[in-house]
């Protein structure tokens, strides 16, 4: 179907961005942030040197996340912010535009879809498809979803997660929810400054959840020291904080999952759900590395799960693959 010109895989996310180049794998993995000066709006870094700056700039330096709970919430900055990475990894072409596949959340609306488009589109590509994460995660993860099988995905982003059942090349049943690792730490954020009256920075929350988050059984006594700022006194302090307390404040966000899991389960067609019991729940996406996580899926839906291999590149890859079967992945359009 292609001519020349690469074809690359984009999992365009709220807290990452992950670029697949077709014979290479994984090329790209930086974040979704995006520094600029406030006054001329003109950017200064994109990626993990915006990241950096995040909670440390001067004033008149700003640094933002373009994309908020798996959708584009500032359109140019986030054009700007692909046509850099596709740049990065492609070099500048003459005469060879690459194809792009694009990833958007199973529940995005055509608004939504179009704008991830036209901001694709803008880098200068040949032609720009699109195709859902949970779709994408199920390639990436190595599931054979041509087949008349029900395979079950739960794909955890930054600001998404997506749940699908998915048979014959296609989502038989999808539930997106705008809720993820995002949703995570500011669960942990305010529960710390409600115990503890303490205000801790994106980052150190990250690192929290990284380091002691646990979705279930999560060990007695296993602690860490983080500081922050006193929200009375305005100074520095320290505290230490226990991975049961981690574990107690994640539970909110987690029982949403947990309860779209379930709608999910309840709409899938009896054969396809028999199948699902016999080869279990595949969790990919960065939110899906929580400690236990699966051990929680397991025990309240009653069903086997586990990760993918390399959870966090399997959209990125799975969009990457697509390419190469477009004609039947897109005999639905997005």
């Amino acid at each position: 179907m292609f001519a020349l010109g690469k074809k690359i895989g984009i999992d365009l996310g709220t807290t990452n961005t992950l670029v697949y180049v077709e014979g290479r794998g994984i090329v790209l993995n930086e974040p979704s942030v995006v520094a600029m000066d406030k006054n001329s709006g003109k950017i200064i870094s994109i990626g993990s040197k915006a990241k950096e700056m995040l909670g440390r700039t001067p004033e008149e330096i700003i640094a933002v996340r373009p994309m908020k709970d798996g959708v584009i919430a500032d359109y140019n900055i986030v054009q700007s912010m692909l046509k850099f990475f596709v740049n990065k990894v492609y070099g500048k072409w003459n005469f060879f535009p690459p194809y792009l596949m694009i990833c958007i959340p199973s529940g995005g609306t055509s608004v939504e879809k179009r704008a991830v488009k036209n901001a694709a589109i803008a880098t200068g590509a040949k032609k720009v498809f699109l195709i859902e994460e949970p779709k994408a995660a199920a390639i990436g993860a190595n599931l054979d979803i041509t087949q008349a099988e029900g395979n079950m995905i739960i794909d955890v982003g930054g600001g998404t997660t997506d749940i699908a059942v998915l048979s014959l090349g296609g989502i038989v049943v999808s539930e997106s929810l705008r809720s993820g690792g995002d949703k995570m730490d500011e669960a942990i954020s305010r529960y710390i400054r409600k115990q503890y009256n303490l205000a801790l920075g994106e980052i150190t929350v990250e690192h929290i959840k990284q380091k002691i988050g646990y979705a279930i059984f999560p060990p007695k006594n296993e602690n860490i020291e983080v500081r922050g700022r006193d929200l009375t006194t305005g100074l520095p302090r320290k505290v230490r904080i226990y991975a049961e307390e981690i574990c107690e404040a994640l539970s909110q966000p987690l029982s949403l999952i947990i309860e779209r899991t379930k709608m999910a389960l309840e709409k899938t067609p009896p054969e396809l759900a028999a199948d699902i019991i016999e080869k279990g729940v595949v969790l990919t996406g960065g939110g899906s590395l929580l400690k236990n996580f699966a051990c929680l899926i397991e025990k309240k839906i009653d069903v086997p799960a586990h990760l993918a291999d390399d959870p966090l590149s399997c959209v990125a890859i799975g969009a990457g693959r697509a390419l190469q079967s477009i004609d039947f992945l897109t005999h639905r359009k997005l």
